[in-house]
């Protein structure tokens, strides 16, 4: 098979079944062939991955935020359930924060990050948003455990 016929077949395996082309151009690379690879189709997913990762780091924080402010905000209302959600959120966030990439971003984001927590605890606990303070009133370090 020649290296256009092989980057054909790894392109419509892309497009069948991501998990068989991943396989398929891990074997590529594990071999040194890699003028087989299907570059196009791994730059896109890199990328992918790469955004996906940033987003869950957003997430976590988001969730993590609100969490913290209703337990400021209702302590009449905190429970294990709260505790344990602040705490697996800080468990992961500093796992995938082991990332310098990450990290810097999750700083980038932590005003934005607040933002979006202030609506949801808002909902959440049924107040006004105008209740939380506009700035976050705990610094990154604190929200993240560090």
């Amino acid at each position: 098979m020649t290296r256009t016929d092989t980057a054909t077949t790894l392109a419509n395996l892309y497009e069948r079944d991501e998990t068989a082309w991943l396989e398929q151009s891990a074997a590529i690379i594990a071999d040194g062939r890699l003028d087989l690879l299907d570059l196009p189709h791994l730059s896109e997913y890199l990328f992918d991955m790469a955004k996906r990762d940033k987003r869950e780091v957003l997430h976590r924080l988001i969730v993590l935020l609100v969490h913290l402010l209703k337990w400021d905000f209702q302590p009449d209302m905190r429970s294990r359930s709260w505790e344990l959600t602040i705490q697996e959120q800080r468990d992961e966030l500093q796992d995938l924060l082991e990332s310098a990439t990450l990290r810097t971003q999750a700083e980038l984001d932590f005003g934005r990050a607040y933002e979006k927590a202030v609506r949801r605890a808002a909902v959440e606990a049924g107040l006004e948003e105008t209740a939380f303070a506009v700035e976050c009133p705990f610094t990154f370090e604190q929200v993240i455990g560090a």
